[in-house]
């Protein structure tokens, strides 16, 4: 019988970041994944497009599937010949019961390899600001289960022992029975003033942070309503968050942001979200593909050298085009005329190739580029522009007035990318995404048609909407929604930066 291989992973605290190498491989090997709650879904991103995936979620209350029923399709599916990788949250080996699915492994002679991760005892401390460890506090730390069940006669810890043994105690999934462990605690010798910190959902966009004493830390969770997945810690070492707390203090820290560029291009702004300590949503509304006919791309591309001008106005027009010339095996040396480009990063492109641009606008649309221009265009020059089906006619128009050739070629073509359309509308109903952007006005006429049948009023009630520039700002507004932030420069960095400036003021006026 053909068997396959079972990775045990450790899918870290969270952050889709923290994930290690190692891990990352066995998800983008894996046939079969099966996976708890507490994974991020932007880990299972990562799996190949025909990887089955198996959600075996539990709840302190209630399972999905149980750890038995958990164990029997590891086994089916290794027999099945499949490589599979079981994600768990955090360590699998703190309190991740691979032991058990190990065990049943090896009765069933089914290769394994267990990949450790990055637990939530040590990094959702570490991201509120609260080492676990400090020479000036302790010297050992502890790590107990929080949710053993107070009436239990038979008690795998020994509270006598543990409350004054170690300077750190760190309890895993401990909220439920929070007055328990005061209780235990105090009554066998940690001092009511020891100070406790508890951490919800830590090294997320959703994590809280509570801080309080042995005497007061029940009172102050109930307050603030924390509840599970969380982790209490215990010690002098959570005196250290006043001065050491970071995470929560980016300018994005708290807040989920729907990106809908294209998939190709989401990266950029994502990347820039998550360094900001927000969380990046990529719903890709559009995607690019080669513009139904070719022929006038083609015909323009064989006659390059009568060209005075290439204008290209975007990065997508720039990579198609490229994309195009060496199908065609035409000598980009053929292109003699000089070039302009509308943005720095059409500009990077160009010059990514070795390619020097003559001319870049100060302002980062075609009006900009016109301006720019004036002194350099004369009548009767031939212009060619590469650009998409859907582009403005400002600068066809604006060029063709001033007395010159121009040729327009669609080097490619948007086409509407809604997959995710259900999923998306479900968080923007329950408010778990709190801001979203638009970077070009296709963006904004697929995201109304990707979510037709929806009340998009209700669904954006509260939330934000940041665009890239004036004209996408000005199709939100002509298709009905709501415009609360807008990029003076019509750029990636121009649209965080304003996204940056809008939550600054918004954090101000809440201190007022």
């Amino acid at each position: 019988m053909n068997r396959g291989k079972v990775y045990l992973v450790g899918a870290g605290p969270g952050d889709p970041k923290l994930l290690t190498i190692r891990g990352l491989e066995t998800i983008q090997e894996a046939d079969c994944i099966v996976y708890d709650r507490l994974v991020s879904p932007r880990l299972l991103a990562n799996a190949r497009v025909d990887a089955e995936m198996i959600y075996c979620g539990k709840l302190p209350d209630r399972h999905t599937l149980t750890q038995e029923e958990i164990n029997q399709v590891l086994v089916e599916k290794a027999l099945d010949g499949k490589i599979v990788t079981r994600l768990k949250g955090g360590d699998p080996s703190i309190f991740g019961r691979v032991g058990e699915e190990a065990e049943e492994l090896a009765k069933h002679d089914i290769p394994f390899e267990i990949v450790p991760g990055i637990t939530s005892g040590i990094a959702a401390p570490a991201y509120a600001g609260i080492p676990v460890t400090h020479r000036d506090f302790n010297s050992s730390l502890a790590i107990v289960t929080g949710h053993e069940r107070p009436d239990k006669t038979d008690s795998s810890i020994n509270w006598e022992k543990l409350a004054t043994a170690v300077g750190t105690i760190i309890f895993y999934m401990g909220v439920g029975n929070l007055p328990f462990i005061r209780e235990q605690l105090i009554k066998y010798g940690r001092a009511p003033e020891t100070p406790v910190a508890l951490i919800r959902w830590g090294t997320t966009v959703e994590q809280q942070t509570v801080v309080g004493t042995l005497a007061d830390i029940v009172e102050k969770r109930e307050q603030a309503g924390l509840t599970n997945p969380a982790i209490i810690i215990v010690g002098e070492v959570v005196s250290l968050r006043d001065r050491l707390q970071w995470f929560e203090k980016k300018p994005l820290f708290g807040k989920r942001v729907l990106v809908t560029r294209a998939r190709s291009q989401a990266s950029e702004l994502s990347e820039q979200i998550m360094e900001l300590g927000g969380e990046a949503y990529e719903f890709p509304l559009i995607k690019m593909v080669p513009p139904k006919e070719l022929e006038r791309l083609d015909e323009a591309l064989w006659k390059l050298d009568q060209f005075d001008w290439v204008i290209f106005t975007s990065v997508n027009g720039v990579n198609h085009f490229f994309k195009r010339l060496r199908e065609l095996r035409i000598d980009i040396r053929t292109m003699t005329g000089r070039l302009a480009a509308v943005g720095p990063k059409t500009a990077e492109a160009l010059e990514a190739k070795g390619l020097t641009v003559s001319v870049l606008p100060g302002e980062f649309r075609a009006e900009g580029l016109l301006e720019r221009l004036k002194d350099e265009l004369k009548p009767g020059q031939s212009v060619l522009l590469p650009r998409a089906d859907v582009a403005r006619e400002v600068l066809p128009k604006e060029l063709r007035e001033r007395g010159l050739n121009v040729t327009e070629a669609d080097t490619y073509q948007t086409v509407i990318d809604a997959e995710n359309s259900a999923e998306t509308a479900a968080l923007l109903k329950e408010k778990a995404i709190h801001i979203v952007t638009f970077t070009s006005s296709s963006t904004v006429k697929n995201f109304v048609q990707a979510l037709e049948g929806y009340d998009l009023q209700e669904l954006l009630a509260g939330v934000q909407v940041a665009c890239i520039g004036p004209i996408t700002a000005q199709t939100a507004r002509d298709l009905g929604l709501p415009v609360h932030i807008v990029a003076t420069d019509s750029h990636i960095q121009g649209l965080v930066d304003a996204i940056i400036q809008s939550q600054g003021r918004e954090k101000q006026d809440a201190a007022v």
